[in-house]
C-alpha cells in the first residue's frame, strides 16, 4: 500500500493513504498499531474514500518521543490530515486508542466529524486489560522469526477463538517487522513510557468524550469476549444513546478485525445514516480535565 506524508503543525512527518473515491472515512488505528489495521476492512468497502493515518511515532510516521505520543496531540494530527487533504467532514472509524481519537476529534472540531464509529473502546475501559496491553508494548520477541510469531499468537491474544491460521500470518506482519537480527517492532518503543504515563495517571470522566458525539451517528462494535470493554460499559453507552449502532461481534476480544459479518453490518448502516455536508460548527465544548 503506497503511503504518502505530510508534517503535522510541530512538523512531524506522518504517513497516511488516501484510497478510493466518494464518502471520506477516516481510520485510525490503535495505541500501537497502524494504518494497515484497515487492511480487512477496506476489502469491503465501496463508495467510499479510506483514509488511514499512522500516527505519530508508528507504522512509517516519524518518532517524536514520548512527551508527544498523547492522544490530544494525536488527535490534532488527524484534523491535520483532513486539512492537508481539504475535507471539510469526514465519518472516522477508530480502534481502542483509535476511537479515543474520534471522540476528541468530535469534541475540539465538531463541524468536521460526520460520524463516530467506535471499535471496542468506550468512555470506561476495564483496568485489567489496559495493564495486559502495557505489559508487552515496548517489548521485543524473545523469537527470531514471523513464523515463532504467527505460531504462538492465538495463546497470546486471549478472546480470539476460531480464527483461521491464515489471519494469525496477517496479524503477524501486521505487528511485527522481520530483520537481519530478529524480530522489529513497527513502532517507536517510547510508546511504553507514555502508555506507563497515562495509566498512572489519576482516573479521569471519559464521558464528555462520548457526549461530544451528540448529533452524529454513533456506532459501537465490541468484541464479546473483550478484556477492554465490559458488556455493562456497551450497555451504559447504548442507555446514553439510544440510538447507538451496536454490534457484538463472537469469538473475538480486543479488538475485532472489522471484516466479520457483524462489525460490516453495523459500519454500512453507520455510514449510510452520516451526514457529509459541511455544517456550521456548534459552541465548542471544554475537554474534561
Amino acid at each position: 500500500m503506497k503511503r504518502d506524508t505530510f508534517h503535522a503543525q510541530d512538523g512531524a512527518s506522518l504517513a497516511f493513504s488516501d484510497v478510493g473515491t466518494g464518502r471520506p472515512l477516516l481510520a485510525l488505528a490503535g495505541f500501537t498499531r497502524n494504518s494497515r489495521d484497515f487492511d480487512y476492512l477496506g476489502r469491503h468497502l465501496h463508495d467510499v474514500r479510506l483514509i488511514r493515518l499512522d500516527s505519530r511515532g508508528r507504522g512509517e510516521s516519524q518518532w517524536t518521543g514520548a512527551d508527544t505520543y498523547t492522544a490530544l496531540q494525536e488527535s490534532d494530527d488527524a484534523i491535520a490530515l483532513l486539512d492537508h487533504l481539504a475535507i471539510p467532514r469526514a465519518a472516522v472509524i477508530g480502534s481502542s486508542r483509535g476511537g479515543i481519537l474520534a471522540m476528541l476529534m468530535a469534541m475540539k472540531a465538531p463541524a468536521r466529524v460526520a460520524g463516530v464509529c467506535l471499535n471496542d473502546v468506550g468512555p470506561v475501559m476495564e483496568r485489567a486489560g489496559l495493564e495486559r496491553i502495557g505489559a508487552y508494548i515496548g517489548v521485543e520477541p524473545a523469537v527470531t522469526t514471523l513464523e515463532e510469531i504467527a505460531d504462538r499468537m492465538p495463546q497470546a491474544m486471549p478472546g480470539f477463538h476460531h480464527v483461521p491460521e491464515l489471519r494469525w500470518e496477517e496479524e503477524t506482519i501486521r505487528r511485527y517487522v522481520q530483520t537481519e537480527t530478529g524480530i522489529a517492532l513497527p513502532y517507536d518503543p517510547d510508546l511504553r513510557l507514555s502508555f506507563q504515563k497515562a495509566l498512572a495517571a489519576p482516573p479521569t470522566d471519559a464521558w464528555p468524550l462520548f457526549d461530544a458525539c451528540a448529533g452524529v451517528p454513533v456506532a459501537l462494535i465490541r468484541g464479546a469476549n473483550s478484556d477492554v470493554l465490559s458488556a455493562g460499559a456497551a450497555a451504559a453507552m447504548a442507555a446514553r444513546r439510544p440510538d447507538l449502532i451496536y454490534a457484538e461481534v463472537p469469538d473475538r476480544g480486543h479488538t475485532p478485525f472489522l471484516d466479520e459479518p457483524e462489525a460490516l453490518a453495523a459500519i454500512r448502516e453507520w455510514l449510510d445514516r452520516c451526514s457529509f455536508t459541511a455544517q456550521a460548527a456548534p459552541a465548542q465544548q471544554k475537554l474534561a480535565g
